[in-house]
């Protein structure tokens, strides 16, 4: 049985308590205090939308993209909680201080290359011998969308109202960098420069500031719409955009759509495609037959049986790349019975991988054996011991006093069909076991609101960590610190491990404490593993320009149309 949610749980919910400015330590701030700032940020993005510009007149159409996606982004803050959707926005809305080149691969499709990093909105930047502190360079001449010159006012007021706001930008600060107090660490040189001073070496000082979560947001902009009870306006901002990328948000109507104008002083040239129009359609064959009639230029997150009948179409092209996503059933560690790891081990046994790759996937996906990105130096998946095996996980769920199975809900993402596919086999097969799944179909930001909040034991999670980097990715996931560890799993030697990793500039020291940390992780299994689906997209023959990006986000800048 799939059950449906009665109402929309968002809808007409008052706004929590405001985020103060309070500056405490990560050390001295526990994990309930961070998930309360997350929900009020989470509702920031719910108040009524209003007062936005109405688009111009309509662009040549040469000129103009329209996209239709599962959903719209929950919020345009970039201090929401990730998802897939708001990577894409923030792709397209915020700049960053550095960026990763882009070359060609054999297929014809740009790919970061991990191994060089080019400025962004940093002209040039300088990292100590000692890995411990790294100063910013602005780019002179560089405009936001609304006509503001980018200066290190600009870098310090995002850094502040991120800290402040003890969400994403917090976590990274805190997390990665093992910052502690932002008066120590963040500094303006000049009206050019900016200087970031952390307590210890790292690896990542560098690579960290190509995470498209850390944009730079135009402060002056931004002080028009701020007031006593909303200081750093996170009100405005879910709802409208104020950085120095390439496309402001000009019209956000959730459920709806999304328009995105370009920025015609944007620092590496105006986008050839001036306006992207982004269109929520939940069904995935309405999203296949609006590409086919030519009503839409691009389509998104098409089911893999889909793909193959629109690699076959005429006047249509499919992009796929291998991709970095880790999509995976999360289970909440500290509930029963999930606090238990024979139990979660239980329910890997009981994963019909083969059927759901055939079934789901028609072979395109590869199984998930780690925690950690199969294309990230330091991946392993030896040991990976969970094939299916009902007999082995009935003897666990005995071991585990739950002899008899048990019933949990499972929670996925309403027009997410592939997830409902998947859960509906896992269903069938957990039954074997007497482990009974109640499937929830829930709307995204109700989900998004439930495992942040820790309010639901299972649910599907697709994510990837941005930065390439094993330790980076195990950090988001599995410390027990961590912000976005929604599992609530904690190993007192993989947080050790973990920390020591991010502290570390011995690169071969830190490949062996991550093969390890991925060795304890698939033995406890926090998570049930499923698979890397890839990442696909399709779109009309004329329109050019795909590449490919670690948040699995198009860049719109990239596009044109022939």
């Amino acid at each position: 049985m799939i059950r449906q949610p009665e109402a929309n749980t968002w809808e007409g919910t008052e706004l929590a308590n405001d985020i103060t400015t309070s500056k405490t330590s990560v050390a001295r701030l526990g994990r309930p205090t961070r998930r309360r700032a997350l929900a009020a940020l989470l509702t920031s993005a719910l108040v009524a939308v209003g007062g936005l510009p109405q688009f111009a007149a309509a662009q040549d159409r040469s000129e103009t993209l329209i996209v239709a996606g599962p959903r719209t982004p929950e919020s345009l803050d970039q201090e929401y909680p990730p998802t897939e959707a708001t990577h894409e926005m923030r792709r397209n809305l915020y700049e960053r201080l550095l960026a990763y080149e882009m070359i060609e691969r054999e297929d014809g499709i740009l790919y970061e290359d991990f191994g060089n990093i080019v400025g962004a909105l940093a002209q040039s930047w300088d990292v100590s011998n000692d890995k411990t502190s790294i100063t910013f360079k602005l780019r002179d001449g560089v405009m936001s969308s609304a006509g503001n010159e980018l200066n290190a006012d600009d870098v310090m007021w995002s850094f502040e109202r991120g800290w402040n706001l003890e969400a994403n930008f917090h976590w990274y600060m805190t997390q990665v960098l093992k910052i502690k107090s932002f008066d120590e660490a963040f500094e303006k040189i000049d009206d050019m420069t900016v200087r970031v001073t952390i307590p210890n070496s790292s690896p990542l000082i560098e690579d960290l500031w190509v995470n498209n979560d850390l944009g730079i947001l135009d402060s002056v902009e931004m002080a028009k719409h701020t007031t006593d009870q909303d200081p750093w306006g996170s009100r405005w901002l879910a709802t409208n955009s104020a950085s120095f990328g390439p496309y402001a948000a000009t019209r956000y109507a959730p459920g709806q759509e999304v328009i995105y104008e370009a920025n015609e002083n944007y620092y590496r040239g105006a986008p050839r495609i001036k306006r992207v129009i982004f269109r929520e359609m939940p069904t995935s064959s309405n999203r296949v037959a609006a590409l086919q009639a030519g009503a839409v230029d691009v389509a998104e997150w098409l089911l893999p049986r889909e793909l193959s009948f629109l690699e076959k179409m005429p006047g249509v092209e499919v992009q796929q790349v291998f991709g970095n996503y880790i999509h995976r059933v999360e289970m909440n560690n500290e509930v029963e019975p999930f606090d238990d790891p024979k139990v979660r081990q239980a329910l890997n046994y009981l994963v019909p991988r083969d059927q759901i790759s055939q079934a789901v996937y028609h072979g395109t996906a590869r199984p998930t054996h780690s925690p950690v990105s199969e294309i990230y130096p330091g991946f392993t998946d030896a040991g990976f011991p969970y094939e299916y095996n009902v007999e082995r996980a009935k003897e666990l769920l005995a071991e585990a006093g739950h002899e008899g199975g048990f019933t949990v809900e499972l929670g996925y993402r309403t027009g997410d069909q592939l997830e409902e596919e998947i859960a509906v086999i896992m269903q069938t097969a957990f039954a074997e076991a007497g482990v009974t799944l109640e499937l929830s179909r829930l709307p995204a930001s109700t989900l998004v609101e439930r495992y942040t909040g820790g309010d639901i034991p299972m649910y599907f999670f697709r994510d990837m960590a941005i930065v390439p980097d094993a330790a980076y990715g195990a950090n988001l996931w599995l410390n027990s610190e961590s912000l976005i560890n929604y599992s609530n799993y904690k190993n007192e030697e993989v947080d050790q491990l973990i920390d020591a990793a991010l502290t570390t500039i011995d690169q071969e020291k830190r490949i062996d404490d991550m093969e390890r940390v991925q060795k304890i992780v698939v033995e406890e299994a926090p998570w049930v593993f499923l698979f890397n689906p890839g990442y696909q997209l399709a779109h009309r023959a004329n329109v050019k320009g795909f590449s490919w990006y670690t948040p699995n986000a198009n860049n719109w800048y990239d596009f044109y149309k022939n």
